[in-house]
């Protein structure tokens, strides 16, 4: 198998089997983000992706889900995408569906009816690292879109029937940076219809801008308090119906539960875990000293 980097998935597609489509990141210049830094952006060819699928089919195991490898194999045009669905099927008829990561931007370049046909052909429940809502945090961290992008372009796939999930990544803002960024995350996600909402936390890693930024003194890393009114706001505003997923490893307040009837117990437990531990105990937990 063709592996240009380490395999990056949510937790929830450990059963997938994984194909690389696409190698890297096509945007690589998030301030937070060291995912991709290994490999630059390529699209796999297609002499490689048969050589990958001819491999799978000769381990003499069936699977009914691949999960396409790369920051945003969505960006490729429509009829490449098809044509990777059309050989998944004619190697593997026993594959259901299509999985894999996109950038909010790699939506553009299709219509609501290409990605219709998309659907049709297996591709759905893709994820999308938004990360936020807040225009000021996207700059900041130089995402490469604005709020009004994330609803444009995802709303798209809501119009083609096709489930995807998003990503809010609490702590984006820093120290003593308002509610905001919660807020308006949720009333983005008030405008979709993502089957999954899954949060995880700001995580700094050395070689990365932010990290510079955190040097120099021009960004300061949210308390564990400031974290856990954050995802207490961004619960307390979202108003649809879909799944809470915050049991991403950079948690370490951990929830999961369905909205809108699991929202009181889960801002709860936020609560509960911060009396208990306390902004210290957290702050220990984060750095690896002891579990809870």
């Amino acid at each position: 198998m063709h592996f240009a980097s380490t395999v990056v998935r949510p937790p929830y597609e450990a059963n997938s089997v994984f194909l690389q489509i696409t190698s890297g990141c096509s945007h690589n210049a998030c301030r937070f983000c060291t995912y991709y830094k290994d490999a630059p952006f390529g699209v796999s060819p297609l002499d490689e992706v048969k050589e990958d699928l001819q491999e799978l089919k000769d381990c003499g195991v069936s699977f009914s889900r691949i999960w396409l490898q790369g920051a945003d194999p969505f960006l490729l045009t429509y009829d490449k995408l098809k044509t990777v669905a059309e050989l998944i099927h004619e190697y593997l008829p026993f594959v259901e569906s299509i999985g894999g990561y996109g950038r909010v931007d790699s939506v553009k370049n299709k219509s609501v009816e290409q990605i219709k046909e998309l659907r049709q052909m297996g591709y759905d429940r893709l994820v999308f690292g938004i990360e936020s809502g807040d225009d000021a945090v996207l700059k900041r961290m130089n995402k490469g879109y604005e709020a009004k992008d994330i609803i444009e372009q995802l709303g798209k796939l809501t119009q083609a029937g096709m489930d995807y999930a998003v990503i809010f990544l609490s702590g984006l803002g820093g120290h003593g940076y308002d509610l905001s960024h919660a807020e308006k995350t949720a009333e983005v996600i008030n405008q979709l219809t993502p089957f999954r909402v899954m949060a995880a936390g700001l995580t700094l890693f050395p070689d990365t801008p932010l990290m510079e930024d955190v040097k120099n003194g021009s960004f300061v890393e949210a308390t564990e308090a400031e974290r856990i009114k954050e995802l207490q706001a961004f619960l307390s505003r979202l108003v649809i119906e879909t799944t809470i997923d915050a049991t991403n490893a950079s948690i370490i307040t951990p929830i999961f539960g369905h909205l809108p009837k699991d929202k009181q117990k889960m801002m709860d437990t936020l609560t509960a875990i911060f009396q208990r531990y306390g902004e210290e105990g957290l702050r220990a937990r984060r750095e690896g000293l002891w579990a809870i």
